[in-house]
């Protein structure tokens, strides 16, 4: 049931604290996950074991408090959760709850090897993109009052087909010693049919509002970086299914198809590429917006870890030694937005904790 706000500080300070950080969560928080996991992944495939690893520790820290504040966040302000559901701004985010899960599974199963994890992960992954997927577009299509297209969609919609691609790649990843039952290898193509068909329904009315609705500075934040990330997820998740059709007899007959649809999803990833830069170097520089951490910035950290992972499996998937050259050189772009990023968050905790233990004293001044 909803705690009042009010009477939220007779409470001790720490709980005080938790419960204010999951009333106030933003849905879209695993993102920190992904942008964590997939920078690992890339580290690791590049010989950075000694950054991928610690990545690995942050990555579970994040997950299991992100899953805490969540739960609690149900159990006491399910009006505030329901209330998200419907939003079409914020709603979007909890997809990020099925991606931070399959993208922390692959990261376990390939920077540590534990496989028998990795897999309860991909379950829990896919029940889980049936409740929120179902649960999103069911929502947002039955609400009674609706936002026009300016003001309910942007790049964050994206991430319902990035959740959809990390079940393909985390499965792809598990398949790579024993093929899994030809029926799993068939649910594989067909989850990368719906993440390329979700890409190609939302795509359209992104790239309309950014090109003919008049939208302020503000507009342009970090979600719009899913843009890139979403096709460079199904770059890597066809890459990844690539890699396993020699081994996966489903996917022998569809091997030119996969071919051409991935290299067509890494080009797209790498159009957006500096149209992006363009538009975060207006907001920032010309338009002079403040550079606060806010949580949307893992939203564009995550699409620069993915789009050097998904590089990297591609050159191997279609044997193009030349493409590695972009992952090495990507690599440092997605560590240097990792560890700002990072570093705000860690500024923005601090300041929330002494300024929880400022009111507390102030109230035992009392």
């Amino acid at each position: 049931m909803e705690q009042p706000h009010s009477t939220s500080w007779r409470l001790r300070p720490v709980a005080t604290l938790v419960l204010d950080a999951a009333r106030d969560l933003f849905p879209g928080y695993f993102a920190f996950v992904m942008a964590t996991g997939v920078i690992s992944i890339a580290s690791h495939l590049l010989g950075l074991r000694w950054i991928a690893m610690p990545l690995v520790a942050v990555a579970w820290i994040g997950y299991l408090v992100l899953w805490g504040l969540t739960l609690a966040r149900l159990a006491f302000y399910p009006r505030r959760m329901a209330q998200d559901l419907s939003n079409h701004q914020r709603a979007p985010g909890f997809f990020t709850i099925v991606a931070g899960t399959c993208v922390l599974g692959t990261q376990t199963a390939v920077v540590t090897g534990a496989g028998e994890l990795a897999g309860v992960l991909w379950y829990l992954g896919l029940g889980l993109w049936f409740l929120v997927m179902y649960a999103f577009f069911t929502a947002v299509t039955i609400r009674e009052r609706k936002p026009s297209l300016a003001d309910g969609i942007n790049g964050a919609w994206l991430i319902a087909a990035v959740a959809t691609q990390s079940i393909v790649v985390l499965k792809g990843t598990l398949g790579a010693a024993t093929a899994p039952s030809p029926a799993i290898q068939f649910l594989c193509l067909a989850y990368f049919m719906v993440g390329c068909m979700l890409y190609l329904a939302i795509i359209p009315l992104i790239f309309y509002r950014l090109t003919f609705v008049r939208l302020g500075s503000m507009d342009f934040g970090p979600p719009y970086w899913i843009n890139m990330g979403a096709v460079a997820i199904s770059t890597l998740a066809g890459s990844t299914l690539l890699l396993r059709s020699s081994t996966w007899p489903v996917l022998a007959g569809f091997t030119p198809f996969l071919k051409g649809f991935t290299l067509f999803f890494w080009a797209a990833a790498s159009w957006w590429i500096p149209f992006l830069i363009a538009l975060t170097l207006w907001r920032y520089l010309v338009r002079r917006d403040p550079l606060r951490y806010e949580p949307t910035f893992w939203g564009m950290v995550f699409p620069l870890g993915m789009y050097t992972t998904g590089t990297l499996q591609l050159a191997r998937a279609l044997d193009l030694p030349f493409l590695a050259v972009i992952p090495d050189v990507f690599i440092h772009v997605a560590l240097a937005a990792w560890f700002a990023t990072f570093s705000g968050l860690v500024l923005r905790i601090l300041k929330v904790i002494n300024a929880a233990r400022a009111r507390a004293s102030t109230q035992s001044c009392r």
